[in-house]
This record gives structure tokens, sequence and C-alpha cells, in this order.
């Protein structure tokens, strides 16, 4: 059995490719909504659709075995890709309606959301040390998103109660991913499941608010997005097998050997690996506030990582959770 030491790096390095792999997602989303006027909820649709193909035809052809789950275990996986279907909805929505960065900072609102419902339902502990990285994370999302501009959070209030919105789901996500570890299932056997079960969702939704929303399709034949060019449609396969297949994949997999809320507070790390992308892709620019607030939350991240690693060296091991076998 590995360490509580070995476990916690095996787990903090994880998350931190993770991160590293979602932070493209909302540049990749960007250039779809904006370039290729593809509407927000039909994205997030082919998405997990492309997502949901391709992972099971890998895990058929890799482990067959992975894709074997119990009947009791359905019921829990359809409401996780319930969960997953409303959470790629509202942030392909904030994205469009509040452009990549401010939706990648807008969405680790879901730190605070997971330490206090994981303290609720799991029984995770809050001490000090998360309260601080917490407050020193929410602070640097404030500042990276511009929050403090009056004029900005009046003119954009439904963009930005999007993107807190979005959080909150992300939370619930982050947690349900703890408890499918909890409950014996493989990382591996969750993800085609529950990306299926949300493309099903995400066909309901985009017929449900068609032509009613921003971001809905306007008519039934848009779903089939039959404007995409060629090269949109290498935008958008690039953007299930990356950030969403890996990018998920490797954050279920961080779930297995950390609390939802350690794990949660260590992808906020995502919206500097976000700003250094789109500064060399779409030549963006950050500002003065901006910088500081990434670096809040870098501080946040590495503080964490140092005390718990001192914690698990002070203490005696413990039996833990370990992850299904691949």
């Amino acid at each position: 059995m590995p360490s509580s030491a070995s476990r916690i790096s095996r787990g903090y390095t994880t998350a931190l490719i993770s991160a590293l792999l979602l932070s493209t997602t909302a540049i990749l989303i960007r250039i779809l909504t904006l370039n290729n006027q593809m509407p927000a909820l039909v994205l997030a649709l082919w998405r997990d659709v492309i997502g949901a193909s391709i992972a099971f035809i890998a895990m058929a052809i890799v482990k067959p075995a992975l894709l074997k789950i119990q009947r009791k275990d359905l019921v829990y996986l359809i409401g996780y890709g319930l969960i997953l279907a409303l959470f790629n909805g509202l942030w392909t929505l904030s994205v469009a309606l509040n452009g990549a960065a401010i939706a990648t900072v807008l969405v680790y609102s879901s730190a605070a959301f997971t330490a206090i419902l994981g303290r609720w339902l799991l029984k995770e502990s809050i001490d000090w040390v998360k309260i601080l990285a917490i407050v020193l994370t929410f602070a640097g999302c404030v500042f990276v998103s511009g929050l403090l501009d009056q004029a900005q959070l009046t003119a954009n209030l439904i963009g930005i109660l999007t993107g807190i919105l979005g959080g909150l789901l992300y939370a619930v996500y982050s947690l349900m991913g703890r408890f499918a570890s909890q409950r014996g299932l493989s990382p591996w056997t969750t993800l085609p499941y529950i990306f299926a079960f949300a493309s099903v969702f995400l066909l309901g939704i985009n017929f449900a608010f068609m032509g009613t929303m921003p971001g809905a399709p306007v008519h039934a034949v848009d779903i089939l997005w039959r404007e995409g060019s060629l090269g949109g449609w290498a935008i958008l396969s690039a953007l299930a097998v990356g950030p969403t297949l890996l990018g998920f994949g490797t954050y279920l997999v961080s779930l297995s050997y950390l609390p939802s809320s350690v794990a949660n507070l260590l992808m906020t790390s995502e919206p500097v690996f976000t700003a250094i992308t789109a500064y060399f892709l779409l030549n963006e620019r950050m500002t003065g506030s901006q910088i500081g607030g990434s670096l809040l939350i870098l501080v946040g991240v590495v503080f964490m990582r140092v005390m718990e690693g001192r914690r698990s060296k002070s203490l005696q091991p413990v039996e833990e959770i370990q992850p299904a076998a691949d």
C-alpha cells in the first residue's frame, strides 16, 4: 500500500496535470463560439457526444472489463451524468458570455462550495490551512475576473451569475467523483458512462430551450451544426479528446487520492495556465490586478501543498480509499 505522503504526491501531480489540460478548454470553446459561431449548448452537446464515443471505443479496445458496471451503480451514474450536463452547459454558456479568462476564474468559486459541501456530506475536515487557501484563491479569483469593477459587474450580471452557478455545479461534480471512488468505481469506468448520460440530457436541454435563450439553437436542424467547417469540427474533436476526456479523467483519478476540497483547490491553478496559453495563442494580455490575482491563487495552492505534506509526515499511516484497479 502506498504511503500517505506518496498518495498525496500522486494526487497533487495528477490534479495539476488535469488543471493544465483543462486550461485549454475555455480557449477552444471561445474559438468555436466566437470565430465559428457555434451555439454554446450545441457545443456542449457535441463535446460530450464525441467524448463519450471515443471513451467507449478506447475502453472496449484497451480494457473492456472496465465497461462492466453493476445495476446498483446505474442510477448513480445517471445522476452523475445529469450534473455533468448542467455543469457543461452552464460552463460553455459562461465562456460565451464572459470570455475565456473570466469564465475560467468564476468556475473556481467552486473551491468554497466544495469545502462546505464536503464537510456537510463527506465529513471532510475544514481546518485553518484550507480556510486560508480558500481565502487566497477566492481573492485571486476576484482580482482576475475584475469583479471589483462596478461597471463591469452591472453590465454583465447574468454572465457572472452563470459563472458562479457553474462553480456550484462543479463543486457537486467534484463530490460525486469522490463518492464514485468510495463506491469502488474506476475513474475510467465512470468517465464514458457519465458523458454518455450527459449527452442525452444535453440533447433534451437543447430542445427545451430552443430559440428562447442565448446559446441555444434557434431551430432543431441547428443541433447538427451543418454550418461547421472541417476546421471547426477538428477543433471540437480536439476539445472532446484533450481537455474533456483526459482532463476530466485525470481529475477523477486525483479524487481517488485526495479529498474533494483539496483536489478542487488545486484545480484553481487552471486560470493561471489559461492566461499563459491565451497570451501565446490569442495574444491576450493580463492587467496588473489579474497578474496579482493569479499569484494569490498560486500561493494558496503551494501553501496548502506544503502544509499537507508536513502533516502527512507527522501522522501515522491510516487506511485510505484505494483507487480501483485500472
